[in-house]
Formats: structure tokens, sequence, C-alpha cells
């Protein structure tokens, strides 16, 4: 067995497709069947039930696709490590954020750390924050951007922003001239929200119901300037963080406090008891630094 047996089985795994992990690879179909069998022959286990239309792992396949990763990891850690010894302010991170989180923040982290550290090449995966949290644990990014709390027993977290969630309407809007408002007031209100993949959603929907009503939800997008333009033309209401409410600067929407406002909590995530490098820890550093200026 070598590492190339296990690197191709994952990627096989994780697509759920020969012809799309190939891709991914870069090597030809038959080259990766033939790796995959070789692989299954070694161990004397099926790992990859063909009967099926799709892609399916067996039991066996599952074990093995599980172990598979940590052992890839190790691997690539120990290489990192080295790598690290030898070229302390070179190297390449690998970050999971939402595009709310990369529109707000980023510009001027990025323009901070670069200054302190050009030759270190950052790489960007916009993405829901359940889908960098996968992403994070499997290995695909080296840190994640999230909306906190996350499992303890899988993520080692630090936070960097907290602010208030704060009511959009538009000026129009019977409440826009109150300076504060009970959440239950809303609930006869048409609500745009960010799409599902982002935390946001479902924590809003939940802070509603503990509130006595469940939102009356017209609209969702993953763009918080489109929901932001559609209160700007009196289409329904929003809850977004403090922060976007300071960037709108139309005119025609009004930003209102909560009376019992949530935190909206964003964090740094890592995978638990994962080799971190370098300029991977300097890199949060930088984020850490900028925490009261957030």
């Amino acid at each position: 067995m070598d590492i190339r047996q296990l690197q191709y089985f994952i990627e096989v795994a994780r697509q759920r497709s020969y012809t799309k992990a190939a891709q991914t690879l870069h090597v030809t179909q038959p080259t990766l069947s033939k790796m995959v069998k070789n692989l299954e022959d070694e161990l004397e286990v099926t790992l990859i039930d063909r009967s099926a239309k799709k892609i399916a792992l067996t039991d066996a396949g599952e074990i093995v696709f599980e172990q598979a990763q940590k052992v890839v990891n190790s691997i690539e850690d120990l290489s990192i490590s080295l790598y690290d010894t030898m070229n302390v302010k070179k190297g390449r991170i690998t970050i999971g954020l939402p595009p709310v989180i990369s529109t707000l923040f980023f510009p001027r982290i990025i323009a901070e750390f670069q200054q302190q550290f050009p030759d270190v090449t950052i790489s960007l995966t916009e993405v829901g924050a359940q889908r960098v949290e996968e992403k994070v644990l499997e290995g695909e990014v080296d840190l994640g951007f999230v909306l906190l709390p996350v499992d303890e027993n899988k993520f080692d977290s630090i936070e960097f922003v907290h602010q208030e969630i704060k009511l959009l309407v538009h000026k129009s809007h019977p409440l826009a001239d109150r300076e504060m408002i009970d959440l239950i007031e809303l609930k006869h209100e048409p609500f745009l929200l960010l799409s599902k993949e982002f935390t946001l959603n479902s924590r809003t929907v939940e802070v509603c119901i503990e509130e006595g009503f469940t939102p009356q939800i017209a609209y969702e997008s993953s763009q918080w300037d489109f929901i932001v333009g559609m209160v700007s033309k009196n289409l329904g209401v929003t809850l977004m963080p403090e922060q976007i409410g300071r960037r709108v600067t139309d005119p025609d929407v009004r930003m209102v406090n909560l009376s019992k406002p949530f935190p909206w909590v964003l964090g740094i995530i890592s995978a638990k008891n994962r080799y971190m490098p370098y300029a991977t820890k300097e890199f949060i550093k930088t984020v850490q630094g900028l925490h009261e200026g957030w």
C-alpha cells in the first residue's frame, strides 16, 4: 500500500464518481480504477459497491475512507512541518469563509497580513458556514471563518468579532423611527433572509420561535446587499449584523435596535489536533490584532 492509493481512493469517495475524481487528480479513469482495485486486493476487502448505479462505499469502504484521511493528513502535516523549518516566512494558507464575512472583513485582513508576509499565498474558498466546517474537517482548508459556537470536540476556535443583530426596515415602515422594538412585533412581517446555507438563517428562525412566532420568509438570498436592496424597496424586513447595517448608505433604509438583541459572534476555526503551520499561526495573530477595530 502506498500513499497514492489512499489519496486516489479518498478522492473517489469524496466525489462519488470515478470521472470527477480522475479530473480532480489529473489522471485517466482507467489508472484511477486500477489504483483503487489494487488497494482492495491488498486489503482483501471490497471498498466500493459497483452494483449500484451511483458509486457507494461499502461498510469497509467507509472505515477505510475515515482512517485513510487521517493517514494522509498526518503525512501532509509531516511535510508541512519540515517545510516550515526550512521556510519560516513562506507558505500557503487556504481559508474557507461565507461571502458575508469575506466582503466585510477580508480586504483589510489580507492587506495587513500581506504587508508583513508578502511571500505567503492566501487562497479563499467562499461557501456557506456549514460547508466551511466540513472543509476544515476534511483538510480541504486550513482555517474557517464561521458563526460561533461550533463543536468543541471537533474544532479549536478563536473569537474575533462580537456584534449585535439589528433590524433593517424601509424608512416608511411604522417601526422605522423607533429606537428599539420587540421581536414579536415582526410576527406579521415578510422576512428577507440570507439563504439556508448560512448559519444566520437558522439562528434567526430559532430566535423568532423562542419569542413566540415563526417568521414569514418572503425571500432568501446568498447576497446581503441584494437583501438590503429589497428592504430599500419596502419588500420586507431583515435582521442583519450591525457591521452590515453601518455599511448601508441608502437613505431609504433604517437600522433599529432589538430589545432582546441576539449576538453575532464570528470565530476562526481549525481542526482539532491538526498541525498548524507557522504562516497560519501568524495569520491568526494578524486577525486578533485587528480585533478591536471591527
